[in-house]
């Protein structure tokens, strides 16, 4: 029997227009109804997936760039996944649903008090993604923007915030014993006065604790700065990373090492990576469409510009495609980890043109060059994970149903019959997540 892993399903478009772009359009679903979400999450939790990520970008970038951004859809409109949470959790009974948070948006008490709302009424299956995303900050207020390892602080600071609110109802507070007449115990709340750096606020919480543990950490950052928040906060890592045998034992590495330096136990965060596999009917079909892939024309290439202006918010389209490309020209805001997987492994010299092909160029499941492939040899490729020690996946993509349908329908048996992939729940997300 194979080592079981844990599976997600990344949604890195987020709560925006699905189809956009693509020939399934025209099935006509409307992307501002829940219905869309709720089809395609209930497929997730029959799969057996733990959690639902969804991404978020509460910003149209400056104004040099919206035009990039909304032109094809890529980075925006985009509506609040915090709000699509209860129709996901309506429709279903086990599986997580992670929106994604920005603590620049939220003051901790207001977070800490609508979380802890999700979390009662989902049957404790709330997840956070909390994301540093400084180029949203003028939306918020007016004071300067963050760097890049301030706006980690301002995270930090955040969440330890939230959790104190969550925690200010301790042991005994809560009594709720009609015999005595008495719901609670006023004198056993913590009233966590709260004077930071970039927050300043006074409890208790006005919420009643949890019973099967706080709503679940995740975080996406690739940086020192971002895995040492990680190992100090964070339940899961969504793991952007070259799935070689030697990056991911290397990146899971580094995960633990940073849990261990902050007090914690490696086992105490799970790591999932991102994979955007393209399944097909068989190895033929994937080779045609590799091959095809090999000579990208300046259309595509433009294309693949946008697309990377909108994640960067920084203008690529009118580059030199034939001159290298200049690093200085993304801002402090920009994420590491986005710049990192637009430059790949090229070199400082290597012209605009090669680092497009390089996106446009697919490669296959069954040599390890690329995504490609029947859902055989994707649960091959996974399988191999697990004797690395990988703790799961997270398939990425967005959540129209032709997208969820040509992924799993194949997929999802052939790993139930491997025992990779579980076929029952926990009652809670949390205890979904802890190692098999």
């Amino acid at each position: 029997m194979s080592r079981p892993q844990h599976f997600g399903w990344f949604l890195a478009r987020g709560f925006g227009p699905h189809g956009w772009g693509h020939p399934y359009l025209d099935w006509g679903y409307d992307w501002t109804s829940p219905a869309l979400y709720q089809d395609a999450v209930r497929t997730l939790e029959q799969a057996g997936f733990d959690l639902l990520i969804i991404e978020d970008a509460p910003s149209l970038g400056s104004a040099e760039t919206i035009d990039l951004r909304v032109r094809q859809a890529f980075g925006g409109p985009k509506l609040d996944p915090l709000l699509l949470a209860p129709y996901l959790f309506a429709a279903t009974e086990r599986i997580g649903i992670v929106p994604t948070v920005n603590p620049a948006a939220t003051l901790p008490y207001t977070a800490a008090r609508q979380f802890a709302t999700l979390q009662h009424l989902s049957g404790h299956r709330l997840g956070l993604n909390v994301v540093t995303d400084t180029g949203s900050a003028r939306h918020f207020s007016t004071s300067p923007q963050l760097g890049h390892d301030a706006a980690y602080d301002r995270a930090e600071e955040w969440i330890s915030a939230v959790r104190a609110l969550w925690r200010s109802w301790p042991d005994g507070a809560l009594i709720a014993d009609p015999a005595a007449g008495r719901y609670a115990d006023g004198t056993r709340l913590e009233p966590t006065i709260h004077r930071g750096e970039y927050y300043a606020f006074d409890g208790p919480l006005n919420a009643i604790p949890f019973t099967d543990g706080e709503p679940v950490i995740v975080s996406p950052g690739g940086s020192p700065r971002g895995l040492g928040f990680a190992g100090a906060n964070s339940d899961v890592q969504l793991a952007l990373a070259p799935m070689t045998e030697d990056s991911v034992r290397g990146y899971r590495s580094r995960i633990h090492d940073a849990a261990v330096a902050a007090g914690r136990l490696a086992e105490d965060i799970t790591i999932l990576f991102a994979i955007q596999p393209v399944v097909v009917s068989s190895a033929e079909e994937a080779d045609r469409i590799v091959a095809a892939s090999l000579a990208p024309d300046d259309a595509t290439l433009r294309r693949i510009a946008e697309r990377q202006s909108s994640d960067l918010e920084t203008d690529l389209t009118a580059l030199d495609l034939d001159r290298p490309l200049d690093r200085r020209i993304f801002g402090d805001h920009v994420s590491h980890g986005s710049i990192r997987r637009l430059v790949g492994d090229h070199d400082d010299d290597a012209p605009l043109r090669r680092i497009l092909a390089a996106h446009a160029r697919l490669g296959r499941l069954s040599d390890g060059s690329g995504w490609v492939g029947t859902a055989d040899e994707l649960a091959d490729r996974i399988e191999e994970y697990g004797t690395w020690g990988n703790d799961g996946v997270l398939l990425w993509g967005d959540l129209h149903p032709v997208t969820v349908h040509r992924t799993l329908d194949e997929l999802v048996p052939i790993l139930r019959r491997r025992g990779i992939l579980r076929r029952e729940y926990e009652p809670a997300l949390r205890a979904n997540l802890r190692p098999f």
